[in-house]
């Protein structure tokens, strides 16, 4: 395990932050492996995207047809090894609507030789498609989904 220098994270994140994408592409591993744990059926970028080229196609392409995002502040970020674990804010308006989306996320990236080969983001997903759906989830007693009230929208 090599450990990565704080001034090589930092480059990262403020790239990564502005969403400068042909500069993101400079960070990444040709293995690498980008993964967005959330609802596909509400998000349709989440999963797991293998290779730099379906990493640049999602970054570039994915992502921005459902949400570009204006804002990603970082809240806490820690460097252990090769390893960076980030919690940032981050607000999106939706493509189909402008509506303003805010949620959290949680990147944990490994790096190998000074790129990224890993990445899983985790997103307050409840959070995110309660706005996404433009209404609350409501559940039962028992904690199960109750009836929806509102028409679901697949974006």
């Amino acid at each position: 395990m090599t450990e990565i220098a704080r001034s090589l994270v930092d480059r990262f994140c403020k790239v990564y932050a502005v969403r400068d994408i042909d500069k993101v592409v400079e960070f990444l591993d040709d293995d690498v492996e980008w993964t967005i744990s959330g609802p596909v059926e509400y998000l349709r970028f989440c999963g797991t995207h293998r290779g730099k080229d379906k990493v640049i196609d999602l970054l570039r392409h994915q992502i921005p047809a459902v949400l570009r995002t204006f804002s990603f502040v970082p809240e806490s970020i820690l460097v252990d090894g090769n390893q960076l674990a980030m919690l940032h804010r981050q607000s999106s308006r939706r493509t189909i609507d402008n509506r303003v989306i805010n949620f959290r996320v949680a990147n944990f990236i490994r790096f190998r030789n000074g790129k990224v080969m890993q990445n899983l983001s985790l997103l307050d997903s409840f959070d995110a498609v309660e706005q996404v759906m433009g209404h609350r989830i409501e559940f039962s007693a028992a904690g199960h989904r109750a009836a929806d009230t509102g028409d679901l929208a697949v974006i």
